[in-house]
């Protein structure tokens, strides 16, 4: 039987779920804060949980971690470009930056990406797979692990469109930006895009307060046709006017 994505779930799916298998509200709670705000990935290290609780969890649950394959960091300013291995073997790449206001984390939301930018290596292969809301998660948490610092902003804007992997997008938003996890302000999240203009749309009407990126890479159609395959489907005409909205809505 494969493991539940415990790390996955919302604060209000994990209190259903603890419900649903004979146990206490409040252990969600418990659980929660163990995951997403202490960072911990051993369900033998939440003490406050009974011995009973803890096997049951281990035998049917799973906390996903991404594990560091490689970290580089730049002798110029202090950049970290990290290198995390999944569970099935495929690559991420994350990058943290230092400035003076904080510590900022740009993850990725895919393995690989069928947008087809011609600037961009992480389409070369095409699309393998979308990551899950607890890989995102755990690229921002193992940072966190690595290097001792506290992440203040988070960039979707490495590996893959993001717009392309919309559900687990909204679901990563809301449960890094929970109160009860990491609690980092939806003002400190940038999610990027080629311009998936029904998805722009669409994240205008989230109720989330996080800021949107355009790539546009060109003044016109016709450039844009040349660089970004997606500028056939949606033009400036289409996309500039998402954006619009998209402001207009969530200022």
């Amino acid at each position: 039987m494969e493991k539940k994505d415990i790390a996955s779930y919302s604060f209000e799916e994990l209190q259903e779920e603890m419900l649903a298998i004979g146990e206490k509200g409040f252990r969600s709670r418990q659980i929660y804060s163990w995951i997403h705000e202490k960072l911990v990935d051993d369900f033998e290290e939440m003490t406050n949980l009974p011995k009973t609780l803890r096997q049951k969890l281990e035998a049917a649950y799973e906390i996903r971690r991404v594990e560091m394959e490689k970290r580089q960091i730049s002798k110029i300013d202090g950049t970290n470009k990290f290198l995390f291995c999944l569970k099935d073997g495929n690559m991420v790449e994350s990058v943290l930056m230092k400035y003076k206001h904080g510590n900022s984390v740009c993850i990725s939301s895919q393995v690989g990406c069928r947008m087809g930018c011609r600037f961009c290596a992480s389409t070369i292969g095409g699309l393998t797979r979308n990551l899950l809301p607890s890989e995102m998660l755990d690229q921002v948490y193992r940072i966190q692990e690595l290097t001792g610092e506290r992440v203040s902003n988070v960039v979707v804007m490495g590996t893959g469109e993001p717009l392309d992997n919309y559900d687990n997008l909204i679901r990563f938003i809301r449960i890094l930006s929970d109160e009860k996890g990491q609690n980092i302000s939806q003002r400190n999240l940038t999610v990027s895009t080629c311009g998936l203009v029904p998805r722009i749309r669409q994240l205008a009407e989230e109720d989330l307060t996080i800021t949107l990126a355009l790539s546009l890479h060109a003044p016109n159609d016709e450039k844009r046709k040349e660089l970004m395959p997606i500028a056939y489907k949606y033009s400036l005409s289409e996309v500039l006017p998402a954006c619009k909205y998209y402001f207009e809505k969530t200022g």
